[in-house]
């Protein structure tokens, strides 16, 4: 496509760069602030405020709950459903709900701007249906497209088709053969502790780099920077033999769940959710939590006999005051990846071969059909060809995203590269929508899993840790959801008075 032609497509740009920022506590002052500080247009204006040194005042507490809950992602909202019961108020930084989970809507088709699936052993699975969400069953292993060749079922059927050389396609049939040969359960230790490269040794180059477009897009690594645990219980599971695929999902991915949940609040305890709301301390007492946030032009503190943070841990670490030193330490461990999605919309039929495709070499990492699951539903019409495309950077690439003429070129490229993708892909689109989050998954590196999270969703007294990087080894709506379980049984106990629980074990 020329470039003359690109230029009457829409290209629209949303989301917020950061769910937050550094915070740092000691620019809060006591008092009242002389004059309110003006905000307007961003939504990490505040942050970038406190970031460059503006003083905020910490008001008085005015208003007393038994629980509230900072951030509402998936966590987060999960927190607030399983304490309906409770005095709670849930606090979100944007003016959605949802975190990396969030559906959006195009003429009536909804598409995905993050979590695309679960399984059905998922927690995620039976919780979404106690919610009122029939999954729907995507019953499509994933193909690739390679060399401009779709290949359906990689690592299933596929790998007698794949357009390499026979001594590659032999590469990659002894790869398989050899991961499934391998005990993760006994060495579990172990391969939590190596990177996935160490078992790539001697095998062809382009086993490394359908790894390294898969690794980023599910746990935020390539295979060097990823526990080898991961990626070798991964394949795995993609191998078995006899295997059936018991993934499901809804149009627009798993924000379905996030929507549904926030609606089901939103109808009872609409005075509760306070959207615009951006945390600015959390400030442990012998007998309560002060919370303090900025809501509109308005600087607020609450005080809560327990406080629940859905937040990113690298944001968390900055904002929770007294953390134990190991424990932020263990949180600055986490590291976390910037990941746009980028929506491309026909309004005519230009892929139906899959549902999840990879696509190694390019700019995305993989695409997904948005209406898939729903398709084959009598009456069903689409209205249009809705293909996501899941774009991970790297972390030096993250400046990409902070300004919206950059982030465009992001998605220009993600054109580009699928209009050459096959034959047939040269398609202009209607619109092309860019998703932009600069710190949405945490990278599950070596050691994580056993060492690092464990430390740090260490329940403090009065503050509990939820969020999906709490949970490993996988970034994952039901990481999430687990978390904030957890995280809710521990504030439901200390708000008994019983003694907090021990972390458990570690088990892969």
């Amino acid at each position: 496509m020329s470039p003359n032609r690109r230029d009457f497509i829409k290209f629209v740009v949303s989301g917020a760069v950061a769910a937050g920022c550094p915070i740092d506590r000691s620019v809060l002052a006591a008092g009242q602030p002389s004059a309110p500080p003006a905000v307007e247009g961003e939504d990490n204006l505040i942050c970038h405020q406190v970031r460059d040194g503006k003083i905020f005042s910490r008001p008085p507490a005015s208003a007393r709950h038994d629980v509230v809950i900072v951030g509402g992602g998936v966590s987060g909202l999960t927190a607030a459903y399983l304490l309906r019961q409770r005095d709670f108020l849930l606090l979100e930084k944007e003016p959605h709900w949802g975190g990396n989970s969030y559906l959006m809507d195009y003429q009536g088709n909804a598409y995905a701007t993050g979590g695309a699936f679960l399984e059905k052993s998922e927690i995620a699975y039976e919780f979404a249906q106690q919610i009122g969400l029939q999954p729907l069953p995507i019953n499509n292993w994933d193909g690739s497209i390679i060399k401009g060749e779709f290949i359906p079922d990689t690592w299933g059927e596929g790998l007698a088709k794949l357009p390499y050389s026979a001594s590659v396609r032999e590469g990659f049939k002894k790869f398989r053969k050899d991961i499934l040969a391998i005990n993760v359960e006994r060495r579990s230790k172990e391969l939590y502790g190596v990177p996935f490269t160490d078992f790539m040794k001697g095998y062809p180059e382009e086993i490394k780099q359908w790894w390294d477009t898969y690794g980023p897009s599910n746990w935020g690594a390539v295979s060097e920077e990823t526990a080898a645990a991961l990626g070798i219980s991964t394949l795995q599971e993609m191998a078995i033999e006899n295997r059936q695929d018991e993934r499901y999902t809804w149009p627009g991915g798993l924000g379905a769940i996030s929507k549904k949940l926030s609606e089901l609040l939103h109808s009872e305890f609409a005075d509760r959710m306070h959207n615009g709301a951006t945390t600015i301390a959390v400030v442990p007492a012998r007998n309560g939590v002060q919370v303090t946030y900025m809501q509109g032009n308005e600087l607020k503190s609450v005080a809560a006999k327990a406080v629940i943070m859905a937040t990113p841990k690298f944001i968390t670490r900055r904002i929770v005051e007294g953390l134990p030193e190991k424990q932020s330490e263990a949180m600055r461990q986490m590291r976390y990846i910037p990941y746009p999605v980028v929506n491309l919309i026909f309004d005519k039929p230009v892929f139906k071969q899959g549902y999840d495709t990879w696509c190694p070499g390019n700019s995305f990492t993989d695409f997904i059909v948005a209406d898939w699951v729903v398709q084959k539903q009598p009456g069903y019409q689409q209205k249009a060809n809705i293909l996501t495309c899941y774009t991970p950077l790297r972390e030096a690439e993250r400046g990409y995203l902070l300004t919206e003429s950059s982030a465009r070129e992001v998605a220009v490229k993600v054109l580009s590269d699928f209009q050459k993708l096959f034959p047939g892909s040269d398609v202009a689109p209607l619109e092309v929508h860019i998703y932009r989050r600069g710190h949405p998954m945490f990278m599950s590196t070596p050691g994580l899993f056993t060492e690092v999270q464990p430390l740090a969703r260490r329940a403090m007294d009065r503050v509990f840790f939820a969020n999906t990087d709490s949970e490993g080894p996988l970034s994952t709506t039901a990481g999430g959801i687990a978390a904030a379980r957890r995280a809710v049984k521990q504030a439901e106990r200390r708000l008994a008075g019983k003694p907090a629980l021990k972390e458990t074990a570690v088990v892969a």
